[in-house]
């Protein structure tokens, strides 16, 4: 299902031009407007699903397969060092827009930003690191 008020799932259905580099029946790969590097791409679903706990697996799964042929096809052709995957999942997370969508992001040796993403390393003591993992054992 679509969401007609969803600016993302109108750039995936072409209400809105884009500059696409990959469409298949399930998804538009476009470059993002507001890019980190050259290159910097955006996997959209087709049919609206607000975040990761909403996507079905298939379709998620697909997703994946499809990120890997595209950073696989613009290293070759961009000739970037490396490439961050990156997907969002709530606002405190970073998510601005609330259509899943995966960022492929090339990386450059020569770049200024090279190799940021960053946060706050924690340190737990050994303890709490065994507490954290019982409690999250499936």
């Amino acid at each position: 299902m679509r969401d007609t008020n969803c600016i993302f799932c109108k750039l995936a259905n072409g209400e809105i031009p884009t500059n696409a580099i990959y469409e298949d029946e399930d998804f538009k790969v476009i470059l993002d407007a507001s890019p980190a590097s050259r290159g910097h791409a955006l996997i959209l679903p087709k049919e609206h699903y607000a975040n990761i706990y909403e996507i079905e697996s298939e379709t998620l799964a697909k997703a994946t397969k499809l990120a890997q042929k595209i950073i696989t096809h613009e290293t070759e052709v961009l000739g970037c060092d490396g490439y961050n995957i990156v997907q969002n999942n709530g606002e405190i997370a970073g998510q601005t827009v609330f259509h899943f969508h995966m960022h492929l992001i090339p990386r450059y040796k020569e770049e200024d930003n090279a190799g940021v993403i960053e946060w706050n390393h924690l340190e737990f003591s050994d303890e709490e690191m065994r507490e954290i993992c019982e409690s999250m054992k499936m």
